[in-house]
């Protein structure tokens, strides 16, 4: 559930939100309100894992990308915190000494979200839909109740996927495939 914090009567803006302590789960800030984020449960951070660890097996040791979990990125206005962000390796912000920085201040490469049961699909769908706007290339929402991913590609029509069909990924992970089925399996322990 995404609970709206009253935390003062006017609107606070970003670097207000910013200055703010971290919430457990994460908090983000959408149109001037604050949403907390619902806690993960089994199925969400199953597919969170082994997600982020399937990405960053295939692209780290190319240095072609990475994926984070859960990694606040401000831009544009807001602040939020999708379930997985992958940046292309050359787009990974970095300070001065080539690490990378505590503030991410653009939107990713790609953005994944994984529906909770008391998620509000329409929020979260917002939220891929405002960072395509802003230079993301593609934007999963991954619903493991409907056993389907909904595909969003910046300027195109979303894109339903299920079963045996081939989820896109960003064109430099391009040699990599994987079925919504196969991303779904993850969940069994049988």
């Amino acid at each position: 559930m995404s609970v709206s914090l009253p935390l003062k009567t006017d609107r606070l803006s970003l670097q207000e939100f910013l200055d703010l302590p971290e919430t457990k789960p994460a908090s983000e800030y959408i149109k001037g309100e604050i949403h907390q984020k619902p806690m993960p449960k089994g199925k969400h951070s199953i597919l969170q894992g082994r997600l982020g660890e399937t990405i960053n097996q295939i692209a780290v040791p190319q240095k072609i990308a990475y994926s984070f979990p859960e990694l606040r990125c401000s831009f544009g206005g807001r602040s939020l915190v999708p379930d997985i962000v992958v940046f292309e390796w050359k787009n990974i912000p970095l300070d001065k000494t080539g690490e990378i920085k505590n503030n991410i201040e653009i939107a990713p490469d790609w953005t994944i979200e994984i529906l909770s049961p008391e998620q509000r699909p329409s929020r979260v769908i917002d939220n891929i839909l405002y960072c395509l706007s802003d230079n993301t290339q593609l934007g999963w929402l991954i619903d493991p109740q409907d056993r389907s991913v909904l595909v969003f590609y910046p300027e195109r029509k979303p894109q339903f996927l299920e079963g045996e069909q081939i989820l896109p990924v960003l064109d430099v992970l391009s040699d990599w495939q994987l079925s919504v089925n196969e991303l779904l399996s993850w969940l069994s322990f049988s």
